[in-house]
């Protein structure tokens, strides 16, 4: 019996992909707990509108990271932070603090989780950070931190 998976189901397969199985298995198993649905004329366009409709959000999604890795390029962000001797900061900058800089600066909102910071910020100075930003895509922001007056 070919039917259409709801979710995934292990050893069967991915969530929206038309498989083949024992009648049994479907009548018995998959169909009371709605992990699939008969493969009908109706639901297989279904699951290909559904499935064009997810290929479109990726794309969209893409592509406003993209957008987002361009804007990044020129822009520098400045964050002030109490320094003593030397530029030594107290404390450190964190990506944190890098995210909120970014929102109330430039207006652009990326989620702390989303930059990679190899160790924390401790000294004053100029700081290249990459932001993962999905989809394969990286964008680097420029910090620049200086001793707060």
């Amino acid at each position: 019996m070919k039917v259409i998976l709801q979710q995934d189901v292990k050893g069967q397969g991915k969530k929206g992909q038309l498989v083949d199985v024992s009648d049994g298995y479907a009548r018995n198993f998959l169909l009371p707990k709605k992990l699939a649905v008969p493969a009908t004329a109706e639901n297989v366009n279904t699951m290909k509108q559904q499935e064009k409709a997810r290929k479109a959000q990726e794309a969209a999604e893409k592509a406003e990271a993209q957008a987002t890795a361009k804007k990044l390029e020129g822009l520098t962000t400045k964050i002030a932070a109490k320094a003593g001797e030397g530029g030594r900061l107290f404390g450190a900058v964190t990506a944190k603090e890098v995210s909120e800089a970014l929102a109330a600066q430039h207006g652009i909102n990326i989620a702390k989780t989303k930059l990679v910071l190899d160790e924390p910020i401790k000294a004053c100075g100029g700081y290249q950070i990459k932001a993962k930003l999905g989809y394969e895509v990286v964008g680097t922001v420029s910090v620049m931190v200086t001793e707060e007056a």
